[in-house]
């Protein structure tokens, strides 16, 4: 939300000395009432504000010496000296008043980059500045020659002076979703006064022009209006306005919509954007004359209907979209964006001016299913006040009468068939005391609620009965009504007691989360960051037979953002190139997140994962050895740490065969898989210009968890009794992965045999074609006695026997 800070004071009150509620304090009072400050910044109709550009008067001139179309000039600014300048342009005579940009000065041209003016030599002689021309100072695109000003304007007037460059400052504001009556001005300044009134001890009430002396021609109605879906328009309310003159709007109203961001367009459109602005309730004009048949009906129109917008985009309604037609067709989706025949133009003299009140569910569903995101469709999305609607009708025809001419050729039309009662609620003071800590004086909370709008039904000794006003709907329990004279009163003036008295509640999560805090630690303990990708993604990474169970975004914001990811290493992938285009090229990155799919019953399924990316240097060059990369194993040894702090342990591997994998491993617990994990294939980094190999490990999180909640940690004490080494060495196929020696040896079920470790492999012609040798280290341990040489060879010499016979290995002697 964008809030003027001289749009505002327009509202608000001064103090004795006629000044204004400072920026300052302004910001604060905002902070505090729940409207956060995000952020201020000046605002400037001209860059740089005109500042250091003064009048001058051209004494006299005469050719350059050395080059044929400039002129040596000397120009009074009102100072003793005149300055010497050297000028191109070919309009330049004794006499002129004209803008001067001295030394030191900096003009911002209208298409190009600021310019400071420094002390020239031009063709042999010296120039102290420059007269300028419209664009060179922003004011507008001609560049003729320089800009020549009225014969009366004094010298070394400041051109801000002159000009009056406009300026203020905008807040912006950041807005929770039912914060709907602070989406103006004028809701804006109805907080800040009732702030004022509470923390000055002086009642303020926020200023709006009058609207009790307006009058319309009574019982006249040129035009048959009629509401045929009084769900979705509960109240329509209208006018008609003759002999306006469509044309520029005046300055000050120019100002205040530039200063918000708004584009000026005419006096019609640019005043229906003022009083959206400033009442929080959209309006729309149509030109009257293109109303066809005299009818202005709010219906809905048959499924697939055809109707052009203000864009000049043919869209396909649906059923749903409320319309305002005429009695041929549609002239506007209600509520969302006009119709392109309809529209004021500047040949428009007669115009209807509609005030209504929509059904949000009904226009968010409209806006969001033709991905038109308006201003109108923000408001009426979160509510409207359905009371203020013929007000703020008289508040935009007086102005159009103000500033386009023009009569009143109707009365004023107002359908509300079912008006809506306001809701009342009752609040007890012992309520009020326990819910904010804070005891307060029954006249300051009447006199907060009375600031907002509400109204006191009923007062008693102990409670209050209060109805709420329409523009606050969020209003419907006790709880709501303390917030607001919190809000309004301020959290930091609520005292901290000395003594806090809770009661512990039972958080069924600890557990799991006990274990998450535990692998997370360690991760980031050897190094890792963790990143949050977002759970949205590019359905243009993923192949058909893959997007046929994704979860599709039915109102995607952007075409980039339009499924709910299947896989985590896409998004993950994305933060390794935004972190290797700037250098950062050695990186240990894991996340915890979802990935969303729908499964052949039909069911949505949002597994949980543990994601872990490896990629550039393990350890970086230094003057005792050479970078050490990260590799596949650099991530099987992290993957495997991680499973053993969640109590995981004899897992198996198996080789697994996707396209995302150029190699990788499947990690299964028995039948139960654990994840994948292996070197992202080349195709894919291609995809994403990453040329640098990228170690990836996809972890069931919601397996590991279900096993490890299982998981009893139990402790033991040190064995008092030694543990042997055995070493083997034997020569085996190339192909045989490791995975099947272990596994061999494993199925001896020695339950003496501590541990299995891979020590060596050797790869030599020497061995014989196609083979290598593997160096394998066996640890055995008896807790209870010390092992004999006996006992460790009738192992050894299983070991042996059944690697020889079961995968055909040579033991090497």
């Amino acid at each position: 939300m964008i809030i003027s800070y001289k749009w505002l004071n327009e509202y608000l009150p001064v103090n004795q000395a006629g000044q204004p509620v400072s920026v300052e304090r302004l910001s604060q009072i905002l902070t505090s009432i729940g409207l956060e400050v995000e952020a201020i910044h000046e605002y400037e109709e001209l860059k740089g504000g005109l500042k250091g550009l003064v009048v001058g008067e051209v004494l006299e001139t005469q050719p350059h010496p050395n080059a044929d179309k400039l002129k040596l000039t000397k120009v009074s600014i009102g100072e003793n000296a005149p300055l010497h300048i050297v000028c191109g342009a070919p309009n330049v005579a004794a006499g002129q008043k004209v803008v001067v940009a001295p030394v030191g000065t900096t003009i911002y041209p209208l298409n190009g980059a600021p310019v400071t003016m420094k002390l020239a030599k031009i063709r042999g002689e010296e120039s102290q500045g420059m007269i300028c021309a419209e664009d060179e100072i922003g004011l507008e695109t001609s560049h003729d020659g320089i800009m020549v000003l009225p014969a009366d304007v004094t010298p070394g007037t400041p051109a801000s002076e002159y000009f009056q460059s406009y300026s203020d400052t905008i807040f912006e504001i950041g807005l929770t979703p039912n914060r709907m009556d602070a989406m103006s001005h004028w809701g804006v300044a109805r907080d800040v006064c009732a702030y004022l009134s509470h923390h000055d001890k002086k009642a303020v009430r926020p200023k709006l022009p009058e609207t009790n002396s307006f009058k319309a021609p009574k019982g006249k109605a040129p035009l048959k209006v009629t509401v045929e879906n009084k769900t979705a328009c509960p109240r329509y309310s209208g006018i008609c306005i003759d002999r306006i003159k469509v044309g520029e709007s005046p300055k000050w109203l120019q100002h205040f919509l530039k200063a918000i961001g708004l584009r000026p367009i005419n006096n019609i459109v640019d005043i229906t954007n003022f009083i959206q602005h400033e009442t929080g309730q959209p309006l729309h004009a149509f030109d009257a004359d293109k109303i066809r048949g005299n009818q202005v009906i709010v219906k809905n129109l048959p499924e697939g209907t055809l109707f052009t917008t203000l864009d000049e985009k043919e869209r396909k309604l649906s059923a749903e979209d409320l319309m305002i037609c005429d009695a041929e067709g549609g002239m506007c989706i209600g509520g969302v964006f006009g119709g392109l025949e309809s529209g004021v133009t500047d040949q428009t003299t007669r115009i209807f001016l509609e005030s209504a009140c929509f059904d949000p569910v009904t226009i968010r569903k409209t806006s969001f299913r033709h991905g038109l995101r308006t201003d109108a469709a923000t408001r009426f999305e979160k509510g409207t006040d359905i009371s203020a609607t013929v007000n703020v009708l008289k508040r935009a025809a007086a102005l159009i009468l103000e500033i386009c001419g023009g009569t009143l050729s109707s009365d004023i039309y107002d359908i509300y068939p079912e008006p809506q009662s306001r809701k009342e609620i009752a609040l007890k003071y012992h309520y009020l005391k326990k819910l904010s800590g804070k005891n307060y004086h029954p006249d300051a909370v009447k006199s907060i609620l009375q600031s907002l709008g509400f109204e006191v039904e009923k007062d008693t000794i102990d409670s209050l009965l209060i109805s709420v006003p329409y523009h606050k709907p969020d209003i419907e329990l006790p709880a709501d009504v303390v917030e607001e004279i919190l809000r309004i009163d301020g959290l930091d003036n609520v005292e901290i007691p000395t003594s806090i008295k809770i009661t512990p509640s039972i958080d069924e999560t600890v557990e799991s989360e006990s274990v998450k805090e535990k692998i997370v630690s360690f991760l980031v303990g050897s190094g890792h960051h963790e990143i949050l990708t977002n759970s949205i993604t590019n359905k243009a990474y993923y192949s058909e037979q893959e997007l046929s169970t994704v979860v599709r975004m039915k109102n995607s914001l952007s075409t980039e953002l339009n499924i709910m990811r299947p896989d985590m290493l896409e998004t993950g992938l994305e933060i390794l190139v935004r972190n290797l285009n700037r250098k950062n090229e050695n990186l240990r990155l894991f996340e915890f997140g979802k990935t969303y799919s729908i499964n052949k019953k039909g069911k949505f399924e949002e597994p949980d994962h543990l994601c872990i990316y490896l990629t550039g240097n393990q350890q970086n060059a230094g003057w005792k050895q050479p970078a050490i990369k990260y590799d596949f194993f650099a991530l099987k040894g992290t993957v495997e740490k991680a499973l053993a702090l969640c109590g995981l342990t004899g897992f198996q591997y198996e080789e697994v065969q996707e396209s995302n994998f150029q190699y990788g491993l499947e990690v299964k617990s028995g039948t139960v898989s654990l994840g994948k994990l292996g070197a992202v294939h080349k195709n894919l980094l291609a995809r994403f210009d990453i040329k640098q190999p990228v170690f990836y490990a996809d972890l069931s999180w919601t397996a590991i968890l279900k096993a490890a909640l299982k998981h009893k940690t139990q402790f033991t004490s040190i064995p008092r009794f030694p543990a042997v080494q055995r070493d083997i060495a034997m020569i085996a196929p190339q192909e045989l992965p490791y995975g099947l020696v272990e596994t061999t040896i494993r199925k001896l079920n020695l339950k003496k045999l501590q541990s299995v470790q891979l020590f060596d492999v050797f790869v030599s012609d020497k061995l014989g074609a196609g083979k290598k040798s593997l160096a394998v280290s066996f640890t055995f341990l008896d807790e209870e006695k010390t092992l004999t040489d006996t006992e460790i060879d009738g192992w050894m010499k299983k070991i042996m026997q059944s690697l020889e016979r079961d995968l055909q290995v040579e033991i090497r002697k």
